[in-house]
């Protein structure tokens, strides 16, 4: 077994970052579990104290008591309650409440559930970090804007690496071969792109021949096939990237968000969702691009999930690098940095 540096699923400077645990349509009163670098947590909304509103909380599903899932217990009022002993905790994680005990005044200092360091709803979707977070959630201002239309794909649960679904998504020399029935001619098989980091992370913008077969003026053959597309990528460590597609000749913008779960050494799940501004409001459109989107990751799927090692090579020694892999290589050495050891004082990213 190789000693050159790699990233699992399940690193331990993964537990410094922001990840993705649920779309904010599966988060209800009702608790859920996720499973997030090889534990399980439980997401859920508990009412306010002041019963107006709701408040997004996690807990790792486990109950300091007897170590019984958390997830198997219910909100009461502002509080989760056991399902095993009727311990009752706050969204802080604090007990306030042991039946068997009939007073809080004797509550134990450590009748405390786990709480993660930080939780947080953006653009559709729940993000926890289990410790402070190095780095910054991913903005997409498109997915909050009501000139596109939005279609969110099936969360799809994969056996694949975290970090290489990363670098397969940054990387566009593969598109001719593994994408040839979607996206991939032999003419998007050389480009130019430029940088610019941002902490940790990097926006990266590209001008790509791609064949339009979604442009209706291509089968009316008012425009070729083959056509020119503005990329940009942004993207924040470990694993949350967003794809601006502005279409040259046809016109529109096309964007897409993409966030991964590595839930366990083995195991991710994968949301993608589509934000469109050139369908004219056609939900049958809009339903046809998330089935093609849908079609391009099965493709990136037949492979990443043949890798017997799903572990991302940092050592940029241990592969073979040529000019294309810019933006690839850039995402080892940003992960790098994310696996470095912590110095005292460092600030966030």
């Amino acid at each position: 077994m190789s000693t050159a540096r790699s990233l699992s699923n399940t690193d331990p400077a993964l537990r410094r970052a922001w990840h993705p645990v649920a779309r904010s349509n599966e988060v209800t009163t009702t608790p859920r579990v996720a499973r997030l670098l090889g534990e399980d947590w439980v997401v859920l909304r508990m009412p306010d104290a002041s019963g107006s509103g709701t408040t997004l909380a996690a807990f790792l599903d486990r109950c300091p008591h007897r170590l019984a899932p958390l997830s198997a217990g219910t909100v009461d009022g502002s509080t989760l309650r056991c399902g095993y002993h009727g311990w009752c905790f706050d969204a802080a994680g604090a007990c306030v409440e042991i039946p068997s005990l009939g007073s809080a005044e004797h509550i134990p200092p450590r009748a405390t559930a786990t709480v993660p360091a930080a939780i947080a709803e953006q653009h559709g979707m729940v993000f926890l970090a289990p410790e402070l977070p190095r780095t910054d959630l991913l903005d997409v201002p498109e997915a909050d804007d009501p000139t596109f239309v939005h279609g969110a794909l099936e969360p799809i649960t994969a056996r694949v690496g975290a970090g290489l679904m990363l670098d397969n998504f940054l990387d566009i020399a593969h598109f001719p071969f593994l994408h040839a029935a979607t996206i991939g001619t032999p003419e998007s098989s050389t480009f130019d792109f430029t940088f610019e980091r941002r902490g940790l992370g990097m926006n990266v913008n590209s001008r790509h021949p791609f064949p339009n077969r979604e442009d209706p003026g291509v089968a009316a053959g008012i425009r070729p096939l083959i056509q020119e597309r503005l990329l940009e990528y942004r993207y924040r460590a470990p694993f949350s990237i967003c794809l601006r597609i502005d279409y040259v000749d046809a016109g529109g913008t096309n964007v897409l968000d993409f966030y991964v779960q590595p839930e366990d050494d083995d195991q991710c799940r994968i949301y993608t969702t589509v934000h469109r501004n050139d369908l004219g409001g056609d939900e049958q459109r809009l339903a046809e691009c998330v089935a093609f989107e849908r079609k391009i990751i099965d493709e990136d799927l037949t492979l990443q999930e043949r890798y017997r090692d799903r572990r991302l090579p940092l050592d940029l020694t241990t592969e073979l690098h040529v000019k294309a892999d810019r933006m690839t290589i850039e995402l080892r050495r940003i992960l790098g940095e994310l696996s470095a050891p912590v110095v005292t004082g460092e600030q966030h990213a």
